[in-house]
């Protein structure tokens, strides 16, 4: 199979060729994959290339190799775009071998066992992120130099017979290899199966890919018939892919796309943008604009964000905004405000989200200045669930505080306003435009926040822990001071209150 190279200016563009063939074998048992996808998919997710070879003496071993081939290209796709390539890649691996697993021990009296090696690479912007178990193998040839980048998964017992030490589908718990490299332009990356890598040496490898100019089916097929005319008494099995441009956008192109719809101007009353009449204004900051609308086909009520015209000539303000709504269309839960989705063409820049008929849990804390327990671990329980909703697909949202949660009229909380989240999966992704930094609201902020330390998880609980503090007592923990804290030892120098004082 020959993939030609993509031709878009923006995405990873590759030049491709695989082949496969029982060789001297009845049955060919080795499975191979490469899907480069296009558009979005191929920036949030990239593209992937798998070779395994099912294990000769296990007798299902054709039969797992192509179940993982299979199911890896579909259920990695399927992973949401917020996760990064390693997340989303161990989920479906461990997901696999537990099912191969089961395979085996269901049909163990059959001496039936799923076994196989697997080694893929997935290539996300300017990032190989490589999983390898078993004796498969995956090189890098990068000017002259072919590298192999993977580590055989195997012991040997004689001159010619050895036993694998890893396998999917082998034991219940997987331990994969996993590995990232940078990628540079005219890197090329071979997977083999020890068909072909057992026998046949670097240097013939790297003259025939040399001869075939480009034409990388044709090296694959000829890597393979090198190797048969060596003496290669197995399956044989050969990818050979090549990085012909990396994702090189220039800051102009970035901001022509992104600048390509007009800020809105200041709304008022009455005012109709895209079939949504103005109701009123529910919220006016330096970065943007919160306002409640009627669809004037349905009558329903949304919130519509608008951008805030300081920042118009700002890409990375503008990036963040467009973000927002990508973000909150992503976490689904009845916890976290929903954004909406529409098929109307847009005239300007804004998203929607629904409107929530309530009170912030600002104006909650002052109503209740002596609340019950309970009803606080109530919320406090509502605004968790809503968070793990967000920590489930790698988002933190950095600006935990009470005025970015509603109370509805029912008692439901609402988590609201993505634009502070970072996400693991995006921020894999190379970008020309210096990223726009917005920290969370200080008070609240876990202290690596401030100290532009790495965040984690903990750094929303921590977050959430001041506002359960603060709903309980009406003060904050640290008292005002904690806001003014700029340093390591400025941090250490706050005093705790406990709650029940």
């Amino acid at each position: 199979m020959k993939q030609p190279a993509l031709h878009l200016n923006s995405l990873l563009q590759l030049s491709v060729g695989q082949a496969t063939s029982a060789g001297i074998k009845a049955v060919n048992e080795d499975s191979i994959g490469i899907r480069i996808p296009d558009s979005e998919v191929m920036t949030t997710k990239g593209a992937v290339a798998l070779i395994a070879d099912g294990v000769s003496a296990a007798e299902a071993g054709r039969e797992a190799s192509e179940t993982c081939i299979q199911n890896f290209l579909s259920d990695y796709y399927s992973t949401p775009d917020s996760w990064t390539v390693k997340n989303s890649s161990q989920k479906v691996l461990t997901a696999l071998n537990r099912w191969l697993y089961g395979q085996s021990q269901r049909f163990a009296d059959e001496r039936k066992g799923y076994l196989t090696t697997l080694s893929a690479v997935i290539f996300k912007s300017h990032g190989a992120h490589i999983f390898h178990v078993g004796d498969s193998r995956v090189y890098r040839l990068r000017a002259d130099d072919l590298e192999q980048l993977s580590r055989d998964h195997a012991v040997a017992i004689s001159e010619h017979q050895s036993y694998l030490t890893r396998a999917m589908g082998l034991d219940i718990n997987l331990d994969v290899d996993y590995q990232q490299a940078e990628l540079e332009v005219g890197d090329i990356f071979i997977l083999t199966t020890d068909g072909v890598h057992d026998f046949i040496g670097k240097k013939t490898i790297i003259q025939l890919i040399i001869d075939c100019a480009g034409d990388y089916e044709q090296a694959s097929q000829k890597i393979i018939d090198s190797a048969l005319a060596n003496g290669s008494d197995d399956n044989l099995s050969c990818q050979i892919l090549r990085i012909d441009k990396l994702p090189d956008q220039q800051v102009d192109d970035v901001v022509s796309k992104l600048t390509a719809l007009p800020f809105p101007p200041f709304l008022s009353s009455a005012m109709v943008i895209d079939g949504y009449e103005v109701v009123r204004e529910i919220y006016a900051s330096t970065r943007s604009q919160l306002y409640l609308v009627k669809d004037q086909q349905s009558g329903q009520q949304y919130c519509m964000k608008t951008p805030s015209v300081n920042f118009s000539d700002d890409p990375a303000y503008i990036e963040r905004f467009v973000m927002e709504s990508w973000i909150g269309s992503r976490v689904n839960n009845s916890h976290v405000v929903k954004v909406v989705e529409h098929q109307r063409t847009k005239s300007c820049l804004y998203y929607l989200t629904e409107y929530i008929d309530g009170l912030t849990l600002s104006q909650w804390i002052k109503e209740n200045p002596k609340p019950a327990v309970q009803e606080v671990v109530y919320l406090v329980d509502q605004i968790g669930k809503g968070l793990r909703a967000f920590h489930r697909r790698e988002t933190l949202h950095q600006d935990i505080k009470p005025d970015n949660i509603i109370i509805d009229r029912d008692g439901v909380v609402k988590i609201i306003d993505f634009g502070s989240c970072w996400v693991a999966g995006i921020a894999e992704i190379n970008s020309p435009i210096e990223k726009d930094i917005a920290l969370g609201t200080a008070s609240y902020s876990a202290p690596e926040h401030t100290l532009h330390k790495p965040l984690s998880y903990q750094s929303d609980i921590f977050s959430l822990a001041v506002i359960s503090y603060e709903m309980l007592t009406g003060k904050l923990p640290f008292g005002e001071k904690f806001e003014q804290c700029r340093s390591q030892q400025d941090f250490l120098n706050t005093r705790y209150t406990p709650a029940t004082n």
